[in-house]
């Protein structure tokens, strides 16, 4: 029942086709499997997709809404392999175990398939494609990304003690998720004077990270950092600090994915650093390497999102103040 559902749902999924430039002797038809077509960040990466599609003038690309289901996702990309109407497939994948028994299946059909934001298989620390099916993996590794956002807190609360962390996840239930917060954990753990005086999941909504942070503020009268790994959940943060009448910029705010709401933030000196995200190159990156494998040449395995970047992961004002122009590549 559930697949029949999914695979009515993914017949009529959100498929915007970008037709580019003119044809050249070989045209390309590449499917976008979004996590969320409503989302930000997947948007930013369609957006990606489009503007490689456009500068190489032979290429189609259609967007399929994953609406974050997971099972969803996993129907639509086996009913539009089962189409045959496309030659390549781009995934931000909702789960990044489940969803291997789909990408093997377009592997076995032999069409390309780069997965974005993050690797497919059990390992999410190991960029190589470690799934038959995966051509390409272009994404940042989010236990190192976690890591080094954590022993940036670790520098702040140097010489406070106790300096109080609450911490803001998307949602524990996450394999990505649930790998960032165990490190935050495990690198705040090796230092005796911070304490995690809570965690709260904003599931990448502001409005949702509002109400959970207003549940820490009256639950803690100390907050001194507050580690997210969504700038989304910092904006609800903010509102929550400023509604209870505390000081923003006498805390540390610590958001994730470079969105220029953040990046505004941290110019003002509200916010004080977030790590980045590139979601716009991400997609450039994804679609490149599918359409080389699809002509005949050589395409990278991985692209580490953390080292290709326009400016450093990490980013505070200091990066800001030296990189003028940037942005950020998507809105939130």
């Amino acid at each position: 029942m559930l697949k029949g559902i999914c695979r009515l749902a993914a017949s009529t999924a959100l498929v915007a086709a970008a037709l580019t430039g003119t044809a050249n002797a070989k045209d390309w038809k590449v499917a976008v499997f979004a996590s969320s077509a409503q989302n930000g960040f997947n948007q930013a990466i369609y957006e990606g997709v489009q503007n490689k599609a456009k500068e190489l003038g032979n290429v189609q690309t259609s967007i399929y809404d994953g609406q974050f289901n997971a099972a969803l996702q996993y129907s639509q990309i086996e009913d539009v392999l089962a189409g045959g109407q496309f030659d390549a497939f781009i995934v931000v994948p909702n789960d990044t175990v489940g969803i291997a028994g789909a990408v093997e299946e377009v592997g076995k059909a032999g069409k390309p398939l780069a997965t974005a934001l993050f690797p497919i298989g059990p390992d999410l620390s190991k960029l190589e494609p470690q799934v038959p099916g995966v051509t390409t993996t272009v994404a940042g590794p989010p236990a190192a990304g976690a890591r080094a956002q954590a022993e940036d807190v670790a520098k702040f609360c140097e010489g406070k003690d106790p300096c109080n962390v609450a911490i803001l996840i998307g949602q524990r239930i996450y394999p990505f998720d649930n790998l960032r917060y165990e490190s935050y954990v495990e690198v705040l753990g090796q230092h005796p004077n911070i304490k995690i005086v809570a965690t709260g999941e904003g599931n990448y909504d502001p409005d949702r990270s509002l109400t959970v942070m207003q549940d820490i503020l009256q639950a803690n009268a100390s907050i001194d950092v507050v580690l997210s790994n969504a700038d989304q959940h910092l904006i609800g943060a903010e509102i929550a600090i400023e509604a209870a009448g505390r000081d923003v910029k006498a805390m540390y705010l610590s958001g994730g994915g470079a969105a220029s709401v953040a990046i505004e933030a941290i110019r003002e000196g509200r916010w004080d650093v977030t790590l980045a995200a590139f979601p716009v190159s991400m997609g450039s990156y994804a679609l490149d390497a599918v359409v080389k494998t699809l002509e005949g040449k050589e395409a990278p395995s991985f692209v580490n999102m953390d080292e290709v970047g326009p400016v450093p992961a990490m980013i505070n004002a200091e990066v800001l103040e030296a990189n003028p122009d940037f942005k950020g590549e998507w809105a939130q």
